[in-house]
């Protein structure tokens, strides 16, 4: 038995193997890999030519870009922010308040989705109230402008500056 499951497995791989050394698979080859040390030359481009009609051209244009912002900057930016923050029991307080807020939802959300038939009459508020708010909002060029108005008469009371 252990035989003719060998020889089914050696009969399935083998054609496998003849067919990638003779066939393409319908993808274009990949590009050879180029080993440059010096940054100027890690600038170039590559052109894979079609496998067949229905496929284009395709153009990859590789730069090197060096980036501004190192770990240790980065680093030395925060602790310059967290140094110029003067009430830092607060910026804590809410941190910490924001972190047990988002645990609690999620802990409240698993306790509901594992209600029988809660999450669907849920599921049917949440459709009922978006229908409402596009009625009521979305729908009419004069609810939009108010709803406009709105939103900005809120981003300035959080702001502070109304």
């Amino acid at each position: 038995m252990s035989t003719a499951t060998s020889m089914r497995t050696t009969g399935v791989l083998s054609p496998l193997a003849a067919t990638t050394s003779h066939r393409s698979c319908g993808l274009p080859n990949l590009p050879t890999r180029f080993s440059t040390s010096s940054p100027a030359a890690a600038s170039f481009t590559f052109k894979l030519s079609s496998v067949s009609r229905r496929r284009g051209q395709f153009q990859i244009k590789a730069t090197s870009e060096e980036t501004p912002s190192d770990g240790g900057e980065i680093l030395t930016d925060l602790k310059e922010k967290w140094d110029a923050v003067e009430n830092k029991s607060t910026v804590l307080l809410y941190g910490g308040g924001a972190i047990v807020g988002v645990w609690l939802s999620a802990t409240l959300v698993g306790a509901i989705n594992s209600i029988p038939l809660l999450p669907k009459i849920m599921e049917l508020v949440g459709l009922g109230y978006t229908g409402w708010f596009v009625y009521r909002y979305l729908l009419f060029k004069s609810s939009r402008k108010e709803l406009a108005t709105d939103i900005e008469s809120l981003k300035k009371k959080i702001a502070g500056t109304e």
